[in-house]
This record gives structure tokens, sequence and C-alpha cells, in this order.
């Protein structure tokens, strides 16, 4: 391996990495007195450090620091593995219902059919309900460009078609090609 160059890791271990800097075990805790919590969650009130390393030790279990900022700062007696994969387990819960909707296109144009329409208002329903965002654009070609309150009026027939219920993100404004609208679920 280059001096210049990094070692690869994985997510996990970037996890592992990421909760061992995050948190202070044992000899680390710094704090003269804390607020001990034991391994089943039952409070076991102030005591100074050294007396919370001693019930740990006793016990063959870690002493970890899990809120430093609390007045006095609470630990928790606990095995330091089992404590990393819970945290571990709650970083990947959270990431997993962190879905982050994506913003999907539709155009159409004002010349086209009412059944054509409505194939595009069901596309656009099954977006809206996996929790994306939809951009709509009313193509405008030539002379309809410049007739603005007639797409505008077009442009809301057309969301009147959609049964799911939404909300405007962004108001409809005229770009390059015709009129722009963003919408999402409610």
């Amino acid at each position: 391996m280059d001096k210049g160059s990094t070692p690869f890791i994985s997510t996990k271990q970037y996890l592992n990495i990421k909760i061992i800097q995050q948190y202070k075990i044992n000899n680390q805790i710094t704090a003269a007195e804390l607020r001990v919590v034991d391994e089943k969650g039952e409070n076991l009130g102030i005591m100074p450090l050294e007396a919370a390393l001693k019930l740990a030790k006793e016990k063959g279990l870690d002493l970890i620091e899990i809120a430093p900022a609390a007045k006095p700062p609470v630990a928790k007696i606990i095995d330091y593995d089992k404590f990393r994969y819970q945290k571990e387990k709650e970083l990947k819960k959270q990431k997993a219902t962190q879905k982050i909707g994506e913003l999907k296109q539709i155009r159409i144009s004002v010349r086209e059919a009412h059944h054509d329409l409505e194939v595009k208002t069901k596309k656009i329903e099954g977006f809206l309900n996996e929790g994306n965002k939809v951009e709509i654009v009313l193509v405008l070609k030539g002379r309809e460009k410049y007739l603005k309150d007639w797409a505008r009026q077009k442009l809301e027939e057309f969301l009147k078609m959609i049964a799911v219920e939404y909300k405007i993100a962004v108001e409809p404004k005229f770009g390059g090609k015709g009129i722009i609208i963003q919408i999402a679920k409610k």
C-alpha cells in the first residue's frame, strides 16, 4: 500500500468506527460523578466514577457514557459488543426508513387526447403513492407559448384529473418549453 492511499473500509466497519468514536468506555470516561443505568434499564442513581467502574467489573460488563451532555452524565452498564450491535441496528433502521423521494417528470401537451391524459394521471398517481415528487411539464409549441392564460387553464384541468390528494410543491411557472409545476403527496 502506498503512503498516499487510504485503506478500503466497508460500510459496517465505518458504522463501527462511528459508534466507537461517539461513546466513551470504562477508563475513557472523565466525569467525576455519573447517573448509572444497569443492563435492564433500571436507574441505579448518581454515583462516583470509581464505584460505577467497580460495579461494572463485578458484573463482567462495560461502563459506557451514553449522554455526556447531561448533568451529571448518564452511563450504562452493558456489554460493549451488545451495545454496539444495538446501535448498528438502530442506524440501519434509520437508514432504511429514510427513503428519499425522487423527482419524476411527466410531459403533457395541450393537444393530447383525453385518454392519453388519463394514462398519464394514473402514472402520476403511482409516483405520488411511492412518495416521489412529480414535475409536470405542459409543453407549448409555436404560438401556444403566447396564450399563457389558456395554457394555465389546460394545466388546471389536467391537475383536476389526478385522484390522489396532493400539494403543490413549486407553483406553476413558465419555462423554456412551457409551464412547469411540481406536486407531492399530502
